[in-house]
């Protein structure tokens, strides 16, 4: 029956709205599927009049000569039993719907309206009409479209409202009124702003007002081309022709509203109809025809939006199961009793993904570096650390900047995976490529000079050799060169380390859901949430993080002074060659030494090493020591030390990447956890995990308030349903 088609109509836009309420506007959520009807046109072209008209009444928001300047959501709800219409008005602070007289309404919508001044705010000012002379449907009045402005500011809000209006026009989940005034189609400005965000017109209904005007232009030759729009309009465009109430400026309506409405919307059928029209074209003519296509077109929308809004509510309702599960799993880790034991246990599984990340993790995609972005980014860094350390920006002056030395990496050692952006492991064996490149750079041709050989020989010619003046030269100045191209690698690998603590935490947010998640420990997921929701428990990480990598760097640096500063101060033990040999044939199996094979091959191990010695032995006594030879003896002291700085930089230079790995990775992986777990907090830090239980509990509790109205419009909705399919049935 009509009543009850009626009924449930009404119904589902209740239901719907109460949903919308509850889930969009008491809980923020903007981003909900929930369709609505925008109406847009220029200003005096007839909106107000169309919104008094679907609302059955007449009204006035007193919004000043400035006109609106935000939204404004009015929702008409049809009420048959009503014997006069109810006003309501949505409080901001409350979310409540407050019943008003009709001119207290208009005034709270022209004072959030006239607070605004030259200024717009997409934030909307909410309306609700009962009466029995409304349309059922929800429509967002959007500010009038300005023609002219007389002055600059008054551009400038025509400016500002073309773009609040663009970004409704640009939602796909509003259907679009465009009120023009009827004449000449071809000249409508506000369809051509629609066009841009809507160019098929899928979302677009086109009210041509004030048809009365141009009854006397229209013939039975022309009334249904002039209808379609004279070919100007597409034919896909759903478009309505009609004539508002109208009556003498300044002077009250003859007659209520509503009756007004019917009788305009009579009188406009008529005329048509009398001119010949169609009965398809006499369906776009008219305010009852376009109200009951709206009803119809509104009732379509709701219903098409259930299956929508009903898959939303239970995206919610998950997403707040699992948030209300994190916070409660936090409210329990940050209980005043278990806090420190948190802290140092999130540490400890930081500490342990790193080994893993160093290993290679594929899907880890956070810091990912090619060659030349890691070191911008490293002199970047370095630049504006203050550190008191000496070290290389350069590994030669003869490169003019750091792009020169890119370019050189990239081209010429073309260095492996230079153009590959990774991280971890993979660019830790790349890093080492570049430095032991860096290092190898390192000279001293500056400080040997003629007269640092004579000062290091003395005034006497017997009682200092020229061995003992090459121990010298190399001993004062030689080892500050390497040293301080050595503080460039320490530094480096430093970065690097740093650099690593967001892939361990994406590494570790990631395992949930992954295939490998079955291989590592669930608290790695659970202690990286918590690292990041916590700002103190990162906070303590972090910096024990980088106080060990700190640690490590200083004491990398130590031990490899103390190392050159050995070696310079008796470089004839370094000279020795190695003594291991690898047999390249591997045919045969080698058995296994006897005791008597041992014995012959230790002693000639050994001899193996003097090669060296021999040849420096040699240079030393080509060396004359004559006094009237001193020039030429000069330059042979010169050339051997440089032969002999070069050796030793070779070899520091071949094992750079056993010293990293000896004195700064291995004992960073072994001793990270042990510090992790030795982290201790103070006073502050109690005070901010005092501030940030306090906001758990609120967060908490406003989760469980969220959960608990969208599982009542979920309660709500799959009422609806079973009610709607009972009564179909």
């Amino acid at each position: 029956p009509p009543f009850a088609a009626m009924s449930m109509k009404t119904a589902l836009l209740d239901v719907l709205s109460e949903v919308k309420t509850r889930v969009q506007d008491k809980l923020g959520i903007v981003d909900f599927p929930m369709p609505q009807f925008i109406i847009i046109g220029s200003q005096s072209v007839g909106k107000s009049r169309l919104i008094e008209s679907l609302a059955g009444e007449q009204f006035n928001f007193i919004s000043g000569t400035l006109g609106s300047r935000r939204p404004t959501i009015l929702e008409f709800r049809n009420v048959e039993s009503a014997t006069e219409s109810k006003w309501y008005v949505l409080d901001q602070e409350t979310n409540q719907w407050q019943n008003k007289p009709t001119h207290e309404v208009m005034e709270v919508v022209g004072q959030a309206h006239n607070s605004l001044g030259t200024n717009v705010d997409e934030r909307p000012v909410k309306v609700r009409i009962e009466s029995n002379m409304c349309v059922d449907m929800q429509i967002v009045d959007l500010p009038g479209y300005r023609s002219y402005a007389a002055d600059e500011s008054g551009r400038i809000l025509a400016k500002k409202i073309e773009a609040l209006n663009g970004t409704f026009l640009s939602d796909q989940r509003n259907t679009i009124l465009c009120v023009e005034e009827a004449g000449d189609a071809a000249n409508l400005s506000s369809l051509r702003r629609v066009s841009e965000a809507d160019p098929d017109y899928r979302r677009t209904i086109l009210i041509r007002n004030k048809l009365d005007k141009y009854y006397d232009d229209l013939d039975p030759s022309t009334v249904n081309k002039w209808l379609e729009g004279m070919g100007d309009l597409p034919t896909k465009l759903k478009k309505f022709a009609l004539t508002l109430p109208h009556w003498t400026e300044g002077m009250p309506p003859p007659r209520p509203l509503c009756e007004l409405r019917d009788a305009m919307s009579q009188a406009d059928l008529n005329k048509l109809a009398a001119l010949g029209t169609t009965r398809k074209h006499l369906d776009m003519v008219g305010f009852k025809n376009f109200a009951r296509y709206m009803e119809k077109r509104t009732e379509q929308m709701f219903v098409e939006a259930i299956g929508p809004v009903l898959a939303k509510l239970r995206d919610l309702e998950r997403a707040m199961t699992r948030r209300g599960e994190q916070l409660q799993d936090e409210l329990e880790q940050s209980d005043p009793t278990q806090i420190l034991a948190t802290v140092r246990a999130c540490g400890a599984s930081l500490a342990n993904c790193l080994t893993y990340v160093m290993e290679g993790v594929i899907r880890s995609n956070i810091h990912r570096f090619t060659l030349g972005d890691e070191l911008r980014k490293f002199h970047s860094y370095h630049q504006k650390a203050a550190s008191s350390r000496v070290m290389e920006q350069l590994p030669s002056k003869d490169f003019g900047s750091l792009e020169d030395y890119i370019d050189f990496l990239e081209k010429e050692m073309q260095v492996p995976a230079h153009n590959v952006a990774i991280n971890g492991g993979a660019q830790y064996s790349r890093l080492m490529f570049e430095v032991e490149t860096f290092l190898r750079f390192s000279d001293i041709q500056d400080a040997v000079k003629k007269k640092s050989v004579l000062q290091a020989f003395g005034i006497s010619m017997t009682s200092v050799t020229w061995a003992d003046v090459v121990v010298k030269l190399l001993n004062h100045d030689a080892h500050l060169p390497l040293q301080q191209h050595l503080a460039y690698v320490g530094e480096r690998v430093k970065w690097f380390f740093l650099q690593q603590k967001e892939p361990i935490l994406h590494f570790m947010r990631t395992l949930k859901g992954s295939p490998d998640e079955k291989l590592f420990s669930f608290l790695y997921t659970k202690h990286a949430q918590m690292i990041e929701d916590n700002p103190t428990i990162k906070k303590l990480v972090f910096e024990t993080y980088d106080a060990v990598v700190e640690r490590q760097l200083n004491h990398f640096l130590s031990l490899f002074k103390s190392t050159l500063q050995a070696t310079f101060s008796n470089p004839w033990v370094f000279l020795r060659k190695h003594t291991a040999r690898l047999d390249t044939d591997m045919r045969e199996q080698v058995p296994l030494p006897a005791l008597e094979d041992t014995k012959r091959r230790i002693p000639g191990e050994i001899g193996m090493r003097s090669g060296v010695e021999r040849d420096v032995a040699r240079l030393l006594a080509e060396i004359p020591m004559e006094p009237h030879c001193i020039d030429p003896a000069v330059d042979k002291v010169q050339v051997l030390v440089l032969k002999v700085y070069s050796h030793i930089r070779s070899q520091v230079c071949d094992q750079v990447e056993l010293f990293c790995e000896s004195f700064f990775k291995l004992p960073l992986l072994r001793r990270l956890e042990e510090d992790m777990n030795r982290i201790e907090l103070s006073q502050v830090d109690l005070e901010g995990y005092k501030s940030r239980r306090a906001r758990l509990e609120k967060d908490a509790a406003a989760n469980t308030y969220g959960l608990n109205e969208v599982r009542d419009c979920l309660q709500i909705l799959a009422s609806f349903q079973v009610k709607s399919m009972a009564e179909r049935a």
